[in-house]
């Protein structure tokens, strides 16, 4: 198992991007999906709708056990006018904070799964097609708040960007209520 132990040996590569080495997906099924999921968060994060993506790691009983938080902040009043130069600048430092966070990680088991998760400030106006795409998550939510380790943040008009890891808190029960 690669990365986390969540996905099969060979479904990442190593490959420069921005000058800095990251993960890429090459499985094709993996890579459609983190396409699917960010070409179709682009037009909501554009508009200024989308709050926070997460990335959520699970145990096998679909618990969440670890968060990557990405929360996003656009200001609309930039429109185009974005300096390329600044904005990959402020990019870069930020992928290189997140290829060494694998310290603050936690082990997780293989027969665990993840998905990627968009929390929205206000809900897309029904009548647009690409709002169709996404569905209500059932993600189980932690009964104490969490542990919360701050990555990076960068801001870089017309872009703020704040990166942290959740994790459940230390006294969180282990497992999760039963249902009468």
């Amino acid at each position: 198992m690669d990365r986390k132990n969540q996905t099969p040996q060979g479904a990442f590569e190593r490959r420069r991007y921005m000058n800095v080495v990251v993960q890429k997906a090459v499985h094709p099924q993996l890579a459609s999906y983190i396409h699917s999921a960010t070409s179709g968060l682009l037009p909501f994060i554009q508009k200024g709708l989308v709050d926070r993506v997460v990335v959520i790691f699970y145990d096998k009983a679909h618990v969440a056990v670890e968060k990557f938080v990405f929360k996003l902040t656009v200001n609309q009043s930039y429109g185009s006018k974005i300096e390329e130069a600044n904005l990959e600048f402020a990019l870069r430092a930020f992928l290189i904070k997140l290829t060494v966070s694998e310290p603050l990680t936690r082990p997780l088991s293989s027969d665990g799964s993840w998905e990627i998760t968009a929390y929205f400030r206000s809900l897309p106006p029904d009548g647009e097609k690409e709002a169709q795409l996404w569905i209500p998550t059932d993600t189980k939510m932690w009964m104490q708040p969490p542990q919360i380790t701050p990555i990076k943040s960068m801001s870089c008009d017309p872009v703020k960007m704040q990166l942290y890891l959740e994790q459940p808190s230390p006294t969180e029960p282990k497992d999760p209520p039963t249902e009468p």
